[in-house]
């Protein structure tokens, strides 16, 4: 099992940006491919993003096409999502997901990922 540590949470005003990484314990994880997913209160936890062990293949939701980018650098065992333009509906806890895959296919299903981070918190005021 992968052990998952997210970071880059926090209070920022709607407009502004923030930088999330998940950085996995394995130096295999460019066996992997990664995910980030969201929760509100009351809300069901959510797809935001997801990248191929290799970047090649990405994913959106429809919600933050435009806003946030998912990239990876394998050497530092990393995953990141930019995001930027925030909104105070983004408002959320953020996990970051990944399965040992090294399939083309974008996984985009949170039951396709074996391995969780425990959240980090994204607040953004109006």
């Amino acid at each position: 099992q992968v052990q998952l540590a997210e970071s880059g949470g926090g209070l920022v005003q709607a407009g502004g940006s923030l930088r999330l990484s998940c950085v996995a314990s394995t130096p295999f994880f460019n066996n992997y491919a990664g995910g980030w997913f969201r929760q509100a209160p009351g809300k069901e936890r959510e797809f935001v993003a997801a990248i191929t062990w290799n970047g090649n293949g990405i994913q959106y939701a429809d919600s933050v096409k435009g806003r946030f980018t998912v990239f990876r650098e394998n050497r530092k065992n990393t995953m990141y999502l930019q995001m930027n333009s925030l909104k105070p509906e983004d408002t959320a806890v953020y996990y970051c997901a990944a399965k040992n895959s090294i399939s083309s296919y974008v996984l985009t299903s949170a039951e396709q990922f074996a391995d969780w981070g425990q959240g980090t918190q994204v607040t953004v005021s109006s």
